[in-house]
């Protein structure tokens, strides 16, 4: 079975807010975008618990007791978490990159709602199920994106559609796609390969998310679209709040 991602939503950039204190927090830009950068110094998952995870699987790397708190206060499933905050810690490790647990998480509920959208959910093994598929990139609502995967990712073979729980197209994610999740493969539908690709993807931009505008660069060359930024920056300052 595969949910396909209805018009206005992932590809469009269109979403039902179900955070219910996000349209109670308006906020102006400038403040929210700010709010969404400050998590890197204010909730930084912790790895004490986990000293010796392996560091090529990123949902090993947070403290379970860090992510069972914060996943109690934000409403962000455990296993997604785990993902956003792994990568997170990655990325930190790697390159020094400072992108944020809760950059993740807001792009990560923006564009599938954390992999529930339709009714799916992320199973213990990370894996988005049902799959997640966009509609065709086919230039009547969107961009037009002639097929590059042969329908290999997506499923078809005359358009490109943006897949998974972090919504990447086929070819993004060919050039892009890592193994966050240690089993020696980059699987789109796996919410910690999908956490660290996209991690990886917007410290491209600018190389950290730790000031404001270099967040912006990130979070645009993730979608361009202000809206978009404009929704993820709502989000991902509502996490770091609840999870104060």
């Amino acid at each position: 079975m595969t949910v396909l991602v209805p018009l206005g939503c992932a590809a469009t950039v269109c979403v039902v807010w179900s955070i219910g204190t996000l349209a109670s927090h308006a906020q102006s830009r400038d403040f929210t975008r700010e709010r969404a950068v400050s998590a890197s110094s204010e909730v930084t998952p912790t790895t004490e618990a986990t000293a010796d995870a392996d560091p090529r699987v990123v949902g090993s790397l947070p403290d379970p007791g860090w992510v069972a708190n914060v996943a109690e206060r934000t409403g962000i499933p455990d296993r997604a978490l785990l993902a956003y905050a792994g990568a997170d810690l990655r990325v930190r490790a790697d390159s020094g990159c400072e992108v944020g647990w809760n950059t993740l998480a807001a792009i990560g509920f923006v564009e599938t709602e954390h992999g529930t959208l339709g009714g799916g959910a992320i199973r213990e093994d990370g894996r988005a199920t049902p799959r997640i598929v966009g509609i065709p990139l086919d230039g009547a609502t969107t961009d037009a994106i002639p097929d590059t995967d042969g329908g290999v990712i997506d499923g078809d073979d005359q358009w490109d559609r943006a897949v998974g729980p972090m919504q990447f197209i086929p070819q993004t994610w060919t050039e892009w796609g890592r193994d966050g999740s240690g089993d020696g493969s980059a699987d789109i539908d796996h919410i910690d390969d999908a956490a660290l690709t996209a991690a990886r993807y917007l410290c491209a931009a600018r190389g950290t998310l730790a000031d404001g505008d270099a967040w912006v660069a990130a979070v645009r060359s993730y979608n361009d679209s202000a809206e978009y930024q404009q929704r993820v920056a709502d989000a991902a300052a509502e996490y770091v709040r609840a999870a104060q």
